[in-house]
Parts: C-alpha cells; structure tokens; sequence
C-alpha cells in the first residue's frame, strides 16, 4: 500500500486557504464600493434616512401629576 502524501495534502488546504481569503478581501472591496441595503426597503421609515431628517421621532408625553 501506497503512504500518504502529506506534503501535497498540506499544500492543498494553504491554497484553499488563501483562495478563501482572496475571495473574502474581494467581497469586502466591493461592499466598500457599492453599498446596498440588503433587504431594506428605501421608502421604509424605519430605515429610510432621508425621512427620518424630515419627522424627526418624538417623544411621548409624559402624563403629569394634575391630570
């Protein structure tokens, strides 16, 4: 029977290794450049920044002791 390789078996996992950690640097420069929402709808007013600017939240009112 034929003894194992180790040495290719070992070259095998550092390159898919680092094919993994190319792919993972390439996804994170195009997030960077083109950012999106993910899932968020643009007119939602929760999400929604440019709404938020308009109606900013406000606070609830508080009930008071004379009434």
């Amino acid at each position: 029977m034929a003894t194992p390789n180790y040495g290719y078996e070992k070259r095998q996992k550092e390159l898919a290794k680092k094919k993994k950690k190319e792919d993972k640097l390439r996804e994170k420069a195009n997030r960077k450049l083109s950012p999106s929402s993910d899932g968020l709808a643009p007119g939602d007013p929760e999400t929604d920044v440019a709404s938020l600017e308009r109606d900013p939240p406000t606070a609830p009112e508080l009930p008071t002791k004379n009434g």
